[in-house]
């Protein structure tokens, strides 16, 4: 069991095979799969935090991930609802077949801790600087290290545009049966107000029912800043609730701030946070979902590639791990495009208050196509299809948006 702030690797002399800084999802992914799919490998996973992967929950459809690739998540015990999940929308309520997951972050530290080497994982251990030849901690430690992996947060950019997705859920355990059997991905019949200093905003509700008589609510919205009233949000909770005839006790809270990114200037973005000889993965590196935020598929096929990297080539470089994980940055900017010009046209094509009625003209499609959107593998078929019919937004507004460079990523300290 991982339980220990510095473990023996710190004092090791020889040189790492790999030295991970950041173990959220990103990271102690990559440390997962090298574990299994290059047991040889040296590896040294560095989190500043207490427990691998924060306070959070990643929830993705069954279909999101490769099902090659579905074997990662061996080990770890997650939420699953096979008979698919429920969209509510002023004029649209529908059930969709495709099966459900969800992952606490609880969870995810204890399987790793279950899974990973104890001298494998260094919790509470900041780092103060990163370079090609390894890491050196904030109390002066030196690690050395052939490759290094920078897994940390997701940095704002100046370079990049667009908004922001802002959540906060609890998790209740009810003082009686809930009676919800599937989750609810998008409750969109709620007000289309932000908490004040926002404005209006697409606003929507979140349920996961986890247990028999425990549910998670998270009350999300799409917005233009940085800014989130946890007060707000959850007398907005507690409301929805209340509303629902749900009572009980709030046993666990989250609440975060994730980016919407609609275009800017990758290659500049990359710039900032990269360091030479150093490879960048997860959200720092750029891989996740430009309008969903979703990163779970993609950290998945980074882990997995990267592990099988090392595994057909012992000898490869940290230089040319770093370029490999760069390649793999900009072939994912490019193949979600589409996605980015669907944001443009979220912050930019629609008022703020009529944002939802863009995800219910969405929502009204084929089920096929939902899948393969979440997925970030729309065919052109279903691009073309999304953007055909009644548009959502006037047309005029679409234009611009379509050829639009994006608004600039607000990069204040999210609050």
């Amino acid at each position: 069991m991982v339980d220990s702030p510095h473990s023996p690797a710190a004092s090791e002399t020889a040189p790492h095979d790999v030295v991970i800084v950041g173990g959220g999802l990103a990271g102690g992914l990559i440390a997962l799969a090298l574990h299994r799919q290059v047991p040889e490998c040296r590896f040294v996973l560095i989190e500043a935090g207490r427990t691998l992967g924060g306070h959070h929950r990643w929830s993705w459809f069954e279909t999101d991930i490769r099902p090659s690739a579905r074997e990662l998540t061996r080990g770890f015990r997650l939420n699953g609802w096979d008979e698919g999940y429920d969209i509510a929308f002023p004029a649209l309520q529908r059930t969709l077949p495709t099966a459900y997951r969800s992952l606490a972050s609880a969870e995810f530290h204890r399987a790793l801790a279950a899974q990973l080497p104890a001298d494998r994982v260094m919790l509470e251990t900041k780092a103060a600087h990163l370079d090609a030849a390894g890491v050196t901690l904030a109390d002066g430690t030196r690690i050395a290290a052939k490759r290094v992996i920078d897994a940390r947060a997701f940095k704002p950019s100046t370079a990049l545009a667009g908004g922001w997705q802002v959540f906060l859920g609890q998790h209740f355990r009810c003082d009686r049966p809930h009676g919800l059997t599937r989750p609810v991905i998008m409750d969109a019949m709620v007000d289309q107000v932000a908490p004040h200093g926002n404005g209006a905003a697409y606003r929507f509700v979140y349920v996961l029912p986890l247990s028999e008589d425990e549910v998670f609510i998270e009350d999300t919205y799409y917005a233009d800043q940085p800014k989130m009233d946890a007060a707000v949000l959850k007398g907005r909770v507690a409301a929805y609730a209340k509303a629902h005839g749900w009572a009980g006790e709030v046993i666990d809270q989250e609440a975060g701030i994730l980016p919407v990114i609609s275009g800017g200037d990758f290659d500049a973005a990359l710039s900032e946070v990269a360091i030479p000889g150093v490879a960048l993965a997860g959200a720092r590196g750029g891989f996740s979902h430009p309008l969903t935020s979703y990163t779970l598929p993609f950290a998945v096929d980074n882990a997995l590639a990267i592990a099988g990297l090392i595994a057909r080539r012992p000898q490869v470089s940290g230089a040319e791990l770093a370029a490999f994980c760069k390649r793999r940055a900009k072939r994912h900017w490019r193949a979600t495009a589409y996605y980015r010009m669907l944001s443009r046209m979220l912050f930019e094509a629609a008022e703020p208050g009529r944002r939802v009625v863009v995800f219910e003209h969405f929502y009204a499609l084929k089920g096929g196509l939902v899948e393969r959107f979440y997925a970030g593998r729309s065919t052109w078929p279903d691009r073309l299809r999304i953007l055909t019919g009644k548009p959502p937004v006037a047309i005029p507004r679409a234009i611009r948006a379509l050829f639009s460079s994006g608004k600039p990523l607000n990069t204040e300290t999210p609050a």
